[in-house]
């Protein structure tokens, strides 16, 4: 008997598997909101520095003041971080010149001395009522700030992987789904009350942090409770939830200007899935492997009684559980650590790859979701699209897989991207609508990318340190979203390089994906040596003991934790 059957013989697909999953899904909706808030709440406002304070008493009306006050650049618009020494009266000529003729006259024939914007700055708030960009003057000098704050909230993503990682497989899942939930809910709240930008960074970080802890244990408990026969269509249902998410999203900031009501606004829901997860039953999987039978079996039994088999439930007992169990406790015997996935030339090998697919998927993927304002369109527009496309992509790229082959799925939704991304290098800026088309084509083939690899990487590593490859590779992609803001950085001073970045490495890796194995009709590897027989070609002696259906529930789930 394996722990499978145990779970149908209290009900596989009952009651409390429905209300079970469904009450898990819900927080998957407002993860996505956490994950891209800060495309809204630093959204940058047209800016340009305050008039000097001798004009604030004036009769000038704004559009006079702006004209003797702040120069215009090469594009015609006003400067946003230099301003006139003195005001330029002369410029307010009763001939009505326009200022941009006026000012190229200034310029070819005076030297007007220019200074930066020593009063602040003037926020023009027709789209927002107000961002940590213009409460904090996150603009000029201290605009590198805006990214760092996204990195900081991408370090928690990675910190929280570590820490909660480790304290579910020790402490178990349901009390780490716990902390996590309140951990979102007061981080959030804090955040939205912070006085000053680096208290704000400080609870993004504990945003960062729970939002791992949520999807790892929200992956474990779902799974470990339902039979394998239907993890893939939950785990698909679970993905678009996470795709839906990014959708709501739009919807509530697009009625919510306000940056502090929006985070309060997308974090108190955290409550209430803190109050209603004390429902949650204890994966009864983990309790026998943490040498709990007697948890493990009550919590079958209470399943069994909400699925109305209550005398099936009540024949378990602690010997048909350990016989279950043998097959994992055995597995589980072996000590593994992460430097295994590096001491035999194919997992070597394999591990590189994957790290290179991984780090450059999640790279370019933020890199184009958390700057949406370079597009020129309504952000609240674009998010919406860049969260749509990932429906198709994610059946095209399922599709793909399934009849062309792992390896060439992989290969071809990086390469595409990277493509997209580099002809987006050369479209002029003022083709708006050209540009914005090829973004959103290249962000689908990278969440593709990202449905393929959660499979392929499951598939490739085997089953004793599965979890440990997985979780290296999710590392990789959270130290890729870490950097992926940074790079905008450079586009101060380089339009041109940031795109090139973005597209070159999906390519890289595209490439390196080439030297993976296939794995489309292939036996899920229980060993390093049953790895290594297949990297040399010879037919590993290792039964196969897991369905290959089981990495495509990882593949969904799993993926709400990168």
């Amino acid at each position: 008997m394996a722990f499978g059957d145990l779970l149908e013989q209290v009900g596989s697909i009952g009651r409390f598997q429905i209300l079970h999953v469904t009450l898990l899904c819900i927080p998957v909706l407002m993860m996505a909101s956490h994950n891209l808030l800060q495309n809204f709440v630093a959204a940058v406002p047209s800016h340009y520095c305050r008039a000097h304070t001798n004009l604030t008493q004036s009769e000038l009306s704004p559009e006079e003041t702006l004209m003797i006050t702040v120069p215009l650049d090469q594009k015609g618009k006003p400067e946003r971080c230099q301003r006139y020494i003195a005001p330029q009266w002369h410029l307010l000529d009763k001939n009505g010149t326009s200022m941009s003729g006026e000012q190229g006259d200034i310029e070819d024939g005076f030297a007007v001395d220019l200074q930066g914007c020593t009063d602040g700055w003037s926020y023009n708030m027709t789209e927002m009522s107000s961002t940590i960009i213009s409460d904090w003057h996150l603009v000029c000098d201290t605009r590198s700030l805006k990214q760092m704050g996204q990195t900081i909230y991408m370090g928690g993503v990675l910190v929280g992987a570590v820490v909660f990682g480790g304290l579910s497989d020790r402490y178990g899942r349901r009390i780490l789904l716990l902390i996590s939930n309140l951990l979102m809910a007061v981080a959030g709240t804090c955040a939205a009350f912070s006085a000053s930008f680096p208290i704000f960074c400080v609870f993004r970080f504990g945003c960062g942090m729970a939002l791992s802890g949520l999807g790892l244990n929200t992956f474990s408990l779902i799974v470990e409770w339902i039979p394998t026969r239907v993890r893939t269509g939950v785990g698909t249902l679970t993905g678009y939830c996470y795709t839906l998410g990014q959708l709501l999203l739009a919807v509530i900031a697009y009625f919510i200007r306000d940056w502090r009501w929006l985070t309060l606004t997308v974090s108190l829901p955290f409550y209430v899935f803190f109050l209603y997860s004390w429902w949650f039953h204890e994966s009864s999987r983990w309790l026998a492997l943490s040498n709990k039978p007697e948890q493990a079996i009550k919590n079958l039994k209470s399943v069994a009684k909400f699925n109305g088999r209550h005398e099936e439930g009540e024949k378990i007992d602690i010997k048909m559980l350990q016989e279950s169990m043998k097959k994992e406790m055995s597995c589980s015997q072996g000590s593994y650590s992460v430097l295994d996935l590096f001491r035999t030339p194919t997992m070597r090998k394999m591990t590189i790859c994957l790290s290179a697919v991984w780090l450059s998927t999640s790279f370019a993927y933020y890199g184009l979701s958390m700057d949406l304002q370079k597009f020129g369109v309504d952000i609240y527009l674009i998010q919406v699209i860049f969260g749509a496309v990932d429906i198709p992509a994610k059946v095209i790229v399922t599709v793909s897989m399934s009849f062309i082959g792992r390896r060439p799925s992989q290969c071809g939704a990086l390469i595409f991207a990277g493509v997209t991304i580099l002809i987006n290098v050369l479209v002029p800026y003022d083709k708006q609508t050209l540009r914005t088309c090829l973004a959103v084509v290249g962000k689908g083939c990278l969440a593709a990318s990202f449905n393929c690899c959660y499979l392929y990487s499951g598939e490739l590593y085997p089953t004793i340190i599965r979890q440990n490859g997985m979780g290296w590779v999710s590392m990789m992609a959270r130290i890729g979203a870490m950097v992926a803001p940074m790079v905008l950085l450079v586009g101060e001073h380089m339009p041109w390089l940031p795109g090139l970045i973005y597209g070159g490495a999906p390519i890289l890796s595209g490439v390196a994906a080439i030297f993976l194995p296939e794995t489309l009709g292939s036996p899920l590897p229980d060993t390093i040596q049953d790895v290594e027989d297949r990297g040399s070609g010879r037919r590993s002696k290792t039964p196969p003991k897991e369905a290959i259906i089981l990495q495509d529930t990882q593949a969904n789930l799993l993926k709400q934790a990168a």
